[in-house]
């Protein structure tokens, strides 16, 4: 059930639903939008998550009852929306599957390497969130047969590209950075470049598909 949530005294959270859904980070990237369009001058900052929009407003322009008043007709065209036309862009990721942690995520949940390879590389996954470093996505569902929790003691430095797992989901870091998920794999793409437009590639409700390469095409395309 829709609801709203103060969050702080110059926020609230929007929660679209209990649980997140293949559509729903498309659709809520789309009301943000809107949101954004009809209410900009009054806030501060929207940050999208898997199933919320937190908004953060302006307190000398709004407060909490009056925003939540300006919500209201913006809301319940997006509760109508046709949920199958939120179809997002697809990305095919190469992956180099020779990351640290492989072997150990292989042992933990009872299967071979290839097995892990194969099963993570099955799934088109969906962009439910970006935040943590700039242009880190966090994709989800990944396989129940590979999840496991984030690691006991993280990394106090991951390298840049790294293709990573934890609980339910997956993520490539854009940068060099600490982390505590476990390294599956290596990317040769620039995930996130301040001198681009858009600076990240992924975007919310964006679908992703990741295609195992060797080293020798891993190295190729990191050259370009």
């Amino acid at each position: 059930m829709m609801r709203l949530e103060p969050a702080g005294a110059e926020a609230l959270l929007l929660v679209l639903a209990e649980r997140p859904d293949a559509s729903l980070p498309l659709r809520i990237a789309r009301l943000a939008e809107r949101i954004r369009a009809e209410l900009g001058p009054l806030l501060t900052d929207l940050v999208p998550g898997w199933t919320s929009l937190l908004l953060h407003y302006d307190l000398q322009r709004t407060d909490h009852l009056a925003l939540a008043e300006r919500l209201a007709p913006l809301l319940q065209p997006w509760q109508q929306a046709d949920e199958a036309s939120a179809a997002g862009a697809l990305h095919e990721i190469p992956v180099w599957y020779a990351g640290a942690d492989l072997g150990e995520v292989a042992r933990r949940c009872g299967l071979t390497v290839e097995r892990v390879i194969e099963l993570h590389g099955a799934v088109e996954y969906r962009v439910g969130a970006i935040g943590f470093a700039p242009g880190f996505a966090y994709l989800g569902e990944l396989p129940e047969a590979l999840a496991l929790p984030r690691r006991a003691t993280p990394r106090t430095q991951v390298p840049a590209g790294s293709l990573a797992i934890a609980e339910r989901q997956t993520a490539i870091y854009p940068q060099a950075s600490p982390g505590g998920w476990h390294l599956l794999g290596l990317c040769p793409w620039r995930l996130f470049d301040a001198r681009r437009n858009p600076p990240c590639p992924l975007a919310l409700g964006d679908r992703v598909r990741f295609v195992a390469v060797d080293e020798r095409r891993y190295r190729r395309e990191l050259a370009l």
